[in-house]
């Protein structure tokens, strides 16, 4: 069986390292850094920010999200749900306002 050897040659021995620059290091990113449409990223941050609170604060008032914060509290919302379905149940058995007076002029 036959054994080939192969030999590369070293690069450093025929071309000698030229001189050649560091790599530039990137500027450090600060609040006045344009990030994008000529806006700095202070700028951007607070957009997204009024973005996010807005959207936090549409939602809970469309959903009424207030979650209560003491025992008394819990159970005055409760004694006042109580106290609203029954005053809706109670309107209910009302009849209507032509049953209950005389209309001057009808029958």
């Amino acid at each position: 069986m036959l054994v080939q050897h192969h030999f590369i040659e070293n690069s450093t021995s025929v071309c000698p390292l030229l001189p050649t620059d560091p790599p530039k290091k990137p500027d450090p990113v600060t609040s006045e850094t344009v990030v994008f449409w000529g806006l700095r990223l202070w700028q951007v941050i607070g957009i997204f920010s009024m973005f996010i609170l807005a959207v936090i604060i549409t939602l809970c008032c469309i959903f009424k999200c207030r979650i209560p914060r003491t025992k008394k509290e819990i159970e005055a919302r409760h004694a006042q749900r109580v106290a609203a379905k029954d005053y809706a149940n109670t309107l209910e058995t009302v009849p209507p306002l032509n049953e209950l007076t005389e209309i001057p002029g009808g029958k």
